[in-house]
């Protein structure tokens, strides 16, 4: 499919509305593709002396006739999980992303399930480029609970679906490693769920951290506000002393606290944007979120999911639609009732210096355009199911 022909599936307008010009006809013209975005990506592509056409799919990089922009190496670490399962989804075939290695964690079902649970989305998406996958193990001091009274028994909606491959995999550790070392200074990570396999890789060679582009993290608390107690975020909860290490790596990283899922909706009209079941993109994702979006409403009485990893993923993918403050973070790592707390010290004169960014604001219209736009884009990529 050309970027021609995509737009017009994505939009239904026509491909004249996407010629680049710097002027404000040209910024009205190319509206109609931009959406909420037109402004904001208009003068990005701009000042970047880019193109904002649609890139050509799977060949790693964006080629828009008048320049090049190379796909950011990435790294997914997650525990499967619906909302793992969607940002998982848009990475693969979002071009922006050349998604290297995913990376199984123990959390929302124990690590042998999510395992199985990357492999069989993966196998069903058959995305362009098949990434490299680890297996994740559970740390010896998780907590009874985990998160199947929301996503399922199998954490992806209760559709037991079961990988066809059988291939021995690396432990998450094991393969985070190897592609920091094979992309040293390249590999951006994207943790999507507890911390441990990153943490452990750090233990195993702490000149890991030195090989790291950044770490983006998608949990914590940043007004002491949980979602598995009353103070502590799931992610952070379940694994807190590997939290606690990461937070006190010397690597950049970025933490997209659970304040920025409360603060921007996803109703009922996120169904409407995806794909056709028939479609390997829809058919992965329709039956996931339609149950998420009943188990949210009988458990929490809310007609809106909380899509926490969808959006660090799109702060990956378009950090200027996002503010952040420079801040000091540390985990509880003790058991007791804190546990897991995430401490965000936003004194102004703090006693200890930042060790990391943290969202505080975000432009949330604009946020949930994005992802409506890649959900359009990953179905549009995705062929009919043979």
């Amino acid at each position: 499919m050309d970027s021609a022909t995509f737009h017009q599936v994505v939009t239904g307008e026509s491909s004249r509305n996407r010629v680049l010009a710097h002027d404000d006809k040209s910024t009205a013209e190319t509206q109609p593709f931009f959406g909420e975005l037109g402004t904001f990506r208009l003068r990005y592509f701009a000042s970047q002396s880019v193109s904002p056409s649609l890139p050509n799919r799977g060949n790693g990089c964006n080629c828009n006739g008048t320049g090049w922009m190379m796909a950011q190496k990435l790294l997914i670490d997650c525990d499967p999980g619906i909302d793992d399962a969607l940002a998982l989804v848009l990475a693969l075939f979002d071009p922006r992303f050349e998604v290297v290695a995913v990376t199984a964690c123990s959390g929302t079902v124990e690590a042998c399930q999510s395992t199985q649970n990357l492999q069989a989305i993966i196998e069903r998406l058959d995305p362009p480029r098949h990434p490299r996958i680890g297996a994740g193990f559970d740390p010896e001091d998780a907590p009874i609970s985990d998160g199947r009274w929301l996503h399922g028994e199998d954490g992806l909606g209760n559709l037991n679906w079961m990988p066809v491959s059988r291939q021995h995999l690396l432990n998450s550790d094991k393969l985070i490693s190897d592609c920091l070392r094979t992309y040293a200074g390249q590999l951006s990570i994207l943790c999507l769920g507890p911390l441990t396999g990153l943490a452990r890789a750090f233990q195993r060679d702490p000149m890991l951290c030195g090989m790291v582009d950044r770490i983006v993290i998608a949990g914590g608390s940043l007004n002491g506000v949980g979602n598995v107690t009353a103070t502590a975020e799931f992610n952070m909860h379940f694994d807190p002393l590997a939290a606690a290490a990461v937070f006190r790596s010397p690597t950049t990283k970025t933490l997209v606290p659970l304040e920025v899922a409360s603060q921007i909706e996803f109703g009922i009209e996120l169904l409407e944007q995806l794909p056709p079941k028939y479609t390997r993109v829809g058919g992965v994702l329709q039956p996931m979120l339609m149950h998420f979006f009943r188990s949210i409403r009988q458990h929490w009485g809310q007609e809106t999911v909380p899509l926490l990893s969808a959006i660090a993923l799109q702060y990956l993918s378009d950090p200027m639609l996002f503010a952040t403050q420079d801040r000091y973070v540390e985990i509880e790592e003790k058991e007791c009732s804190m546990r897991g707390t995430t401490f965000v010290d936003r004194r102004n004169f703090a006693p200890h210096r930042s060790n990391c960014e943290v969202v505080v604001h975000a432009d949330w219209e604009a946020v949930r355009d994005a992802v409506y736009h890649a959900i359009r884009f990953a179905g549009a990529c995705s062929d009919e199911v043979s």
